[in-house]
């Protein structure tokens, strides 16, 4: 599937040692003017259903924001025992404009968490490209009483900067996961971690870098 503003997936996010060393990108730039077009290969995961994730490119083209309509993770109450957990993997294909490559600078990742006292709950992010056997990944902790709007953020130095390939197409993959734990927490009350929200005002941000690849 082709899309070139609004698609059913998520976007990337590179770390260090996401890639193995080849000749790199020559000079930091400013976004291209040229729209940033993403093919989804498969996007698969308790955590986003078919149709319950969108991607949406800024005007810019440095930010893509994803919202989620379905990513719960919960425990106690009710819940079922495989409720504790939720991922969602992605799977992309990103074509940016003729000579340019791009990494990812930073991610932003929020969301809404109930958590009763002794309850805790887990984000993290795994990031990739195809052929790599290197993963990224981030890991964020929350501790019970939580009652409010949570936010967690993957930061990566400048000179840590990871770039796409210049003229080899990849794949980038994405594996995020939620993850609720009982912990000392009153069996009879449900704890539960959501990365979406009922306005949808809650999404996740990966804001891009650019450069210019080195003429041939």
């Amino acid at each position: 599937m082709r899309v070139p503003l609004l698609v059913s997936g998520a976007i990337t996010a590179l770390f260090a040692s996401a890639l193995p060393a080849q000749a790199g990108p020559s000079s930091i730039t400013d976004p291209p003017p040229d729209r940033i077009v993403i093919d989804i290969a498969t996007v698969n995961g308790s955590g986003c259903p078919l149709g319950t994730a969108a991607i949406a490119v800024s005007e810019d083209n440095t930010a893509f924001t994803v919202t989620y309509s379905e990513y719960l993770a919960q425990v106690g109450g009710n819940s079922s025992p495989t409720a504790a957990r939720r991922n969602c993997q992605l799977n992309l294909l990103v074509h940016v404009p003729q000579g340019f490559t791009y990494a990812i600078a930073s991610a932003d990742y929020r969301g809404y968490a109930s958590l009763k006292p002794g309850a805790s709950s887990t984000e993290k992010a795994s990031y990739y490209f195809q052929g790599s056997p290197n993963t990224a990944s981030r890991t964020h902790t929350f501790r019970g009483p939580y009652e409010d709007n949570w936010q967690a953020t993957d930061n990566t130095d400048w000179a840590q900067l990871v770039w796409a390939p210049c003229g080899v197409q990849r794949n980038f993959n994405i594996n995020t996961e939620l993850r609720v734990n009982a912990g000392t927490s009153n069996p009879a009350t449900t704890s539960y971690m959501t990365m979406d929200s009922t306005d949808g005002d809650i999404s996740t941000i990966y804001h891009l870098a650019w450069k210019q690849c080195p003429a041939r």
